[in-house]
């Protein structure tokens, strides 16, 4: 593979890693179930104790459901790339529903405008799930 272009990655320390989650606000989340495996783009609100996602519910069988209820480990990964310069950071747990309190003026305050794909707002109802951060790998291209 000599005429392969790389760049050089290198692990992110810890203080980079929290920056890089404090100022995101989007990745997807990895599910799987048996042999089987769901990705979905999701927002994220962390605070540097906890990373909760925004999920929208649409009815009681929807796929996104079936995996959050069966995943055992999920993996959350943020990123962001370009030719020469890159991070990204997996965010890999447990993934429940969270059971705190949020009224509609904290979501808008945690998570960006929601997307509507073809659907009524008045359908659109959502719930806060808290991913355990049970490992968090960050890695940027070094010059």
């Amino acid at each position: 593979m000599e005429h392969v272009e790389y760049v050089y990655t290198s692990g992110m320390t810890e203080p980079e890693v929290d920056d890089h989650l404090r100022a995101g606000e989007h990745g997807v989340l990895g599910l799987a179930s048996d042999n089987d495996a769901y990705a979905v783009p999701l927002s994220y609100h962390y605070d540097g104790e906890r990373f909760l996602l925004r999920v929208s519910e649409h009815d009681d069988e929807s796929e996104k459901g079936r995996f959050l209820e069966s995943t055992e480990t999920a993996t959350f990964v943020c990123y962001e790339a370009s030719t020469n310069e890159s991070w990204s950071i997996h965010v890999r747990g447990r993934v429940r529903e969270w059971e705190g309190d949020v009224d509609e003026a904290t979501l808008n305050d945690w998570f960006p405008p929601f997307r509507v794909f073809d659907e009524a707002i008045e359908s659109v109802d959502f719930s806060v799930y808290d991913l355990a951060m049970e490992a968090v790998i960050g890695r940027k291209t070094i010059e």
